[in-house]
């Protein structure tokens, strides 16, 4: 007879893996080891939470509470939440050289979010090349800026920073996340490389490196690569546009750090976390930008969360053919059916119940700035970490939220509401009827 447990369909044992993980990873961090002894256990839990979910909203500063191995720690959680449990799981069994069955590419079907199991050892090995790779680099060439300024405690701040940004975590070493460096060419090209190369998704990198050519890109990664520069773009010049004259924000730098700043936040709500400007002195009109932006995310099989960037495409692509009275949506030559319609209508629905519920539950125990409470929802489902200084200031009722729409926000809306979903042919059949809308 086979455990109790392993009888849980594969959303449900993919989550149950997450919190077992949070947990843990909250009582490493409570211990005395791993802090400066100001972290009691449900600040603990609640770090592990973010690290686990990748989101990067913290209620403590990560480089004075933690001790180094505390950092350590909350590395290791960072990489395991955003490579994903699964795909972690499967590495360490083919070191060891044990088979991956069909229950653990069951369970990795999920984690990746894919509807098919072919092909998923080859992109978990598509994923750890990709992840080294970036993240090797990334740390060597921080180096050059962390190095002169902190000794060798800079390797550490590069490592950390690297690690932090691919799997777009957001968590930093500072207090101001990475403000002193508003104007530094490297860490603001380097940090947004890492966040973005990780949160396009890696079955984007695997389709890029296989084909190496526009026009034999699946229909997938076309929408995702042109959905993702669209979203930049917009993201860039509509912060510089309503923060340039801003003194909280832009206003005080030179003309090269608006840019360099400009451009970091506009890249960075998609699902990154880190600022380089007082995200609390944005204007109400940039906060909405920022947030509509942290809804979104970045792409599917990737460290990012939010709705995707394909979601989004899709939705307007159904919206266009609703207006054009056509059945079915084209997209550079290919066409989309039906069932793509439906998952994308539902991921959304139930990520605005998430988000709506999330902000409703909250504001009933802190009477905050209501758009301050609303942000920092939109951040923990997105799992970006920005935030306008809300998180810490709530109580045990509203952080808990917090960890519970991070915790929804990593996972998946659709994986949680298909828990105990089954796929049966209806044995009946109901005569049609109509619906009168708008």
């Amino acid at each position: 007879m086979p455990v109790q447990y392993l009888r849980l369909p594969p959303p449900a044992l993919l989550a149950v893996s997450y919190l077992v993980v949070i947990l843990l990873g909250g009582l490493i961090l409570w211990l005395p080891i791993s802090n400066h002894g100001e972290i009691d256990l449900s600040e603990a839990i609640f770090t592990s939470a973010s690290a686990v979910t990748v989101t990067g909203l913290v209620l403590a500063d990560t480089g004075s509470a933690f001790s180094g191995f505390g950092q350590a720690v909350i590395a290791i959680l960072i990489q395991f939440g955003g490579l994903g449990l699964m795909t972690c799981a499967v590495l360490v069994l083919g070191a060891l050289g044990i088979p991956v069955g069909m229950p653990q590419r069951l369970i990795l079907r999920e984690d990746l979010n894919q509807t098919s199991m072919s092909n998923l050892v080859v992109l978990v090995r598509i994923i750890l090349a990709a992840s080294v790779v970036c993240q090797v680099a990334g740390a060597a060439v921080l180096a050059i800026v962390f190095v002169p300024e902190y000794g060798w405690n800079g390797i550490w701040q590069a490592v950390f920073h690297s690690i932090s940004a691919f799997n777009n975590a957001g968590f930093a070493l500072h207090p101001d996340s990475l403000s002193q460096w508003v104007g530094d060419p490297i860490v603001n090209l380097v940090i947004p490389i890492l966040f973005l190369s990780g949160g396009i998704g890696f079955i984007v990198v695997g389709d890029i490196y296989q084909k190496r050519s526009w026009q034999r890109l699946t229909l997938h990664s076309k929408l995702m690569l042109a959905g993702s520069a669209i979203l930049i773009v917009w993201g860039t010049l509509s912060f510089a546009a309503l923060e340039w004259t801003n003194p909280a924000t832009l206003g005080h730098l030179s003309l090269s750090e608006k840019l360099w700043a400009s451009w970091f936040q506009g890249v960075t709500p998609r699902t990154a976390g880190f600022n380089t400007i007082d995200t609390a002195g944005m204007h109400d009109s940039t906060t909405l930008l920022t947030m509509t932006l942290m809804l979104v995310g970045g792409g599917s099989t990737s460290t990012a969360g939010g709705i995707k960037v394909t979601t989004l495409a899709v939705l307007l692509l159904a919206t266009i053919a609703f207006f054009r009275r056509r059945k079915e949506l084209h997209a550079f030559g290919r066409s989309l059916g039906l069932e793509e319609v439906m998952k994308v209508m539902a991921l959304t629905t139930l990520s605005m119940l998430l988000v709506f519920s999330g902000i409703f539950l909250i504001s009933i125990s802190h009477d905050g700035e209501f758009l301050d409470l609303a942000f920092e929802v939109a951040s923990a489902f997105g799992t970006v970490g920005l935030s306008r200084g809300a998180t810490a200031e709530l109580d045990g009722f509203g952080r808990l939220i917090i960890i519970l729409v991070m915790f929804v926000g990593r996972v998946g809306p659709l994986a949680l509401g298909f828990f105990l979903a089954t796929r049966r042919v209806p044995r009946v059949r109901y005569p049609s009827g109509e619906v009168f809308l708008g």
